[in-house]
Parts: C-alpha cells; sequence; structure tokens
C-alpha cells in the first residue's frame, strides 16, 4: 500500500445511483470528494479533478438516459478505484446495453443538432482509456494520475 500525502493507496469508493438527472450533480461531487479525501489541493489536481467529475457526469447521463430510459426503479453502479499512477472509473446500467462502435460522434456540421454521441465523444477525448463490456452497458475509464 503507497501512501500520496496522507492518504493510502488504493482507494475504491462505490456506490449505487438512482435513475434521475437530479442526482447526478450531487453524486459526483460526494464521489469525488471521497476518492480524494487528503491529496493536495494544487491547481494541477484540481484540473484532474474537473476532469473527473466531467467522465462521471457524461457517463451517468448516458447511463440515465440511454441506458434506463430515466426508468426511475433503475440504479446504476459506480466504482471508482484510486491508484498511485492512475484512476478507474467503472459506470454500469441496468439496460440492455449498446454496441457502442456505432455511435456516430456529432463532427460534421450536419449532425451539431443530433442528440446523441456528444457524451461519448467527450468522454472518450478526456479518458486515457475507455473500454466496454461485451453487453455495452458498463463503461471504464482509466485516466493517468498528474
Amino acid at each position: 500500500m503507497r501512501r500520496t500525502s496522507d492518504v493510502a493507496l488504493p482507494v475504491e469508493v462505490s456506490t449505487r445511483i438512482p435513475s434521475h438527472l437530479d442526482a447526478v450533480h450531487e453524486s459526483v461531487e460526494i464521489l469525488t470528494r471521497h476518492a480524494f479525501a487528503g491529496l493536495p489541493q494544487t491547481p494541477e489536481c484540481e484540473r484532474y479533478r474537473n476532469k473527473l467529475k466531467t467522465l462521471l457526469c457524461e457517463a451517468l447521463a448516458n447511463a440515465i438516459i440511454h441506458g434506463h430510459r430515466e426508468d426511475p426503479a433503475k440504479y446504476v453502479q459506480v466504482r471508482i478505484e484510486v491508484e498511485t499512477e492512475l484512476v478507474r472509473v467503472h459506470v454500469t446500467d441496468e439496460g440492455p446495453g449498446c454496441d457502442h462502435s456505432a455511435v456516430i460522434p456529432p463532427l460534421d456540421p450536419a449532425d451539431l443538432d443530433r442528440e446523441t454521441g456528444r457524451g461519448l465523444l467527450m468522454i472518450q477525448k478526456l479518458a486515457d482509456s475507455v473500454q466496454f463490456n461485451p453487453q455495452g452497458n458498463s463503461i471504464c475509464m482509466t485516466l493517468r494520475r498528474p
């Protein structure tokens, strides 16, 4: 077990989040606060935390909207693993899954009004690595630590 500041690593934070878009912001704040408790408050670390918050927001919104079709009876599982050199974020919904390789990023000016693809594109640009389970209902996003 390694220590960064006064925090013993690795750290794992996990929870279930209800399928309500209203729950996303507060859940992201709580998860990142717990995952990074005791770590330095440098500008570099703050940028890193903000990147992680954006990834979480987008993945949770995708799970709730596309995976659950905003069904309030379902929950999104989130697990964050903080290690010395990287952070892994797992977000899993209860939906049937999809083929993420078939999602077309809205890069063409003619596609700018399309309502899908932006979140996944943002995730792919911000994360160092993105993987999906075979079913397509779980994403693992990896960030190298500063």
